[in-house]
């Protein structure tokens, strides 16, 4: 007889901490904050281009500045995808988590770099940085709001 108290007790232990994990997850993100997100993105990344595309620099610096937005983007979604993984419990190779670091950070160098011996003028440098750092940003936002989307998604259907 003890037995079964024992097993309903760890039982009712479990089914609490799993409550407990979900509320802190089931924090479904607003429809602004997953508009706002995706509008900041779709502005930071079209502003960066239009720059771009109307700076008076050679194709293959333009080339340069772009692929470093497209890296970056890439980097910083496999961070935040990384992070999130490991904080459910999915496995993550450490290989994996520590190049999505060292490619968000080279990403990241690569453009002060570009910028820092560009001969551009201070205001553009400050453009460039300026939407580079928003569309880091708002990528993160919408790859954590679209992840919490799903997580709670797929938990729904399990219960």
């Amino acid at each position: 007889m003890n037995n079964q108290v024992e097993g309903f007790e760890d039982k009712n232990k479990t089914k609490r901490k799993k409550e407990k994990i979900n509320e802190v997850f089931n924090q479904k993100p607003t429809s602004a904050f997953i508009g706002a997100s995706w509008s900041v993105l779709l502005i930071g990344i079209s502003a960066y281009c239009i720059g771009l595309w109307n700076a008076d620099m050679k194709l293959n610096e333009k080339g340069y500045y772009f692929t470093v937005l497209l890296f970056a983007l890439f980097s910083v979604i496999s961070v935040q995808k990384s992070v999130r993984d490991k904080l459910e419990g999915v496995k993550v190779t450490e290989i994996y988590y520590g190049m999505s670091w060292f490619t968000t950070i080279t990403s990241i160098v690569l453009l002060v770099i570009g910028l820092w011996n560009a001969e551009l003028l201070l205001s553009e440098k400050g453009f460039y940085g300026m939407s580079f750092t928003l569309s880091l940003f708002a990528a993160i936002s919408v790859q954590k709001n679209t992840r919490d989307i799903e997580y709670i998604k797929i938990n729904s259907q399990n219960e």
